[in-house]
């Protein structure tokens, strides 16, 4: 038997009897702890076979299987998990106690069967794209150094682990959340599927924040109909996916901002998909959207990640904070000493251009830009210039982190041709409207194929 592609073809050769979830999980955990050993901070190898085994005890009963029954599933170093401790990619959280529950989405993955594998490798608080971590050494990207094994690169942030642990094959799903960009950055960079919800979709209960304003709980796939089904259990809602021919969609390219500076794989990338698109049938149309430019200005008093992550760490910052990553610690402090006026200030602001931003585009079922505008960068001086690391953290965030401003949703696909670099293709739109991107996304998938 060939092995399954993705986590849906898994779970049907599963309902088929044509493998065990044992096998599978057994799989999964020897990747776990061999290529993709740096992708994990802590295993739950028990707990995940246990999963496994219930999934096999259930098929041979004839009972229903639910949508993730034994499958291997890894899980953010930011989501609690009952009988672990959470550390967010931290020495300062290292021996606190184990949490008693779970988070509310880990607890609707074990619900639906999920056999957790670990909790994953990430940025220290999750405040960055690039997925670097002082405290633990950083997992090379797997998929450009199948390409390129003398020049290792980032994997992305701040899900770094996340996005490994299913490139690898450790893991069919990785929970993780997305503040700025932290699931299609990692998955854009590996060439993996991550759709960010609308963020008040899924519940944030149990989850070490980062900013609650935009901070989003959601999963990085192989496929789209893994991304549905992920979302699915996520949000416990059922995806209503309303089929159309590609003429009925109007899709636009916003030329503002999105294109700058483009690397010229991700150009070619990006253009190719867009030439497959029109062949298909799909109008799109390339837009002026000026509001994009007004980004930096939005945020120049300050910005929501700063004020809100201070709130959080600000009693442990005063005790600890040597022992925090120095350039997480100095963007923490960036809230420190922010107005009132100028947070509400800025709440209001995002609210007005929300508004307008969603009028000039009312048009159009979806946006189209490159996830990211450049390949996975080197790791190499990453550790040691902060200009290289900021500047590089800085593109990263660009493109994906205007989706989370505009309280919308997004998802990313791999749009490269096999052998080059990955490139993620970002479809996206305002908030609310998850259903009918994931519906789109699946026909971009296949016109991509």
């Amino acid at each position: 038997m060939s092995s399954p592609s993705d986590l849906t073809d898994a779970h049907r050769l599963l309902s088929m009897g044509r493998c065990t979830a044992s096998d599978l999980i057994e799989d999964a955990l020897a990747r776990a702890h061999g290529e993709a050993a740096r992708a994990f901070v802590r295993h739950f190898d028990a707990q995940a076979r246990s999963a496994a085994f219930a999934a096999d005890r259930a098929r041979e009963a004839g009972a229903p299987l639910p949508s993730l029954a034994g499958m291997a599933i890894s899980v953010k170093d930011l989501f609690d998990v009952a009988g672990q401790p959470t550390t967010a990619g931290s020495r300062v959280l290292q021996g606190r106690p184990a949490a008693t529950t779970d988070a509310a989405a880990v607890a609707r993955l074990r619900r639906a069967g999920a056999a957790l594998v670990g909790h994953t490798h990430m940025t220290e608080f999750a405040f960055s794209g690039v997925g670097w971590n002082p405290h633990s050494p950083m997992p090379a990207n797997p998929v450009t150094l199948a390409l390129d094994a003398t020049t290792p690169r980032i994997p992305g942030g701040s899900s770094s682990g996340a996005a490994v642990s299913v490139a690898t094959g450790a893991a069919w799903a990785a929970l993780g959340s997305d503040t700025g960009g932290s699931i299609r950055i990692p998955a854009a960079l590996q060439g993996l599927v991550g759709f960010k919800c609308t963020a008040r979709r899924v519940p944030l209960q149990g989850c070490i924040p980062l900013s609650p304003t935009l901070d989003t709980a959601c999963a990085i796939t192989r496929s789209v109909r893994d991304a549905v089904r992920m979302h699915e259990v996520l949000a416990d809602r059922t995806v209503a996916r309303r089929e159309r021919p590609w003429p009925l969609w109007r899709l636009a390219v916003p030329r503002t901002l999105m294109l700058d500076g483009l690397e010229p794989a991700v150009a070619r990338s990006f253009e190719a998909a867009l030439d497959r698109l029109r062949q298909a049938g799909a109008r799109i149309d390339e837009i002026d959207l000026p509001e994009l430019a007004e980004l930096v200005s939005l945020q120049a008093r300050c910005s929501f990640a700063a004020v809100e992550s201070w709130t959080w760490h600000r009693d442990l910052l005063a005790t600890r904070e040597a022992e925090y990553d120095p350039r997480v610690a100095q963007r923490i402090r960036k809230g420190q000493d922010v107005p009132a006026s100028d947070y509400l200030t800025l709440q209001q602001a995002r609210a007005d251009w929300i508004q307008r931003v969603e009028a000039r585009t009312a048009g159009f079922d979806a946006l189209l830009s490159p996830t990211v505008p450049c390949v996975a960068p080197p790791i190499i001086g990453l550790a040691d210039d902060d200009d290289v690391f900021f500047r590089t953290n800085a593109l990263l965030l660009r493109n994906p982190s205007v989706v989370n401003l505009l309280d919308g949703c997004a998802i990313t696909l791999p749009c490269h041709r096999p052998g080059d670099w990955p490139v993620g293709l970002m479809l996206w739109a305002g908030a609310e409207r998850d259903d009918d991107l994931l519906t789109l996304a699946g026909a971009v998938e296949a016109a991509l194929a």
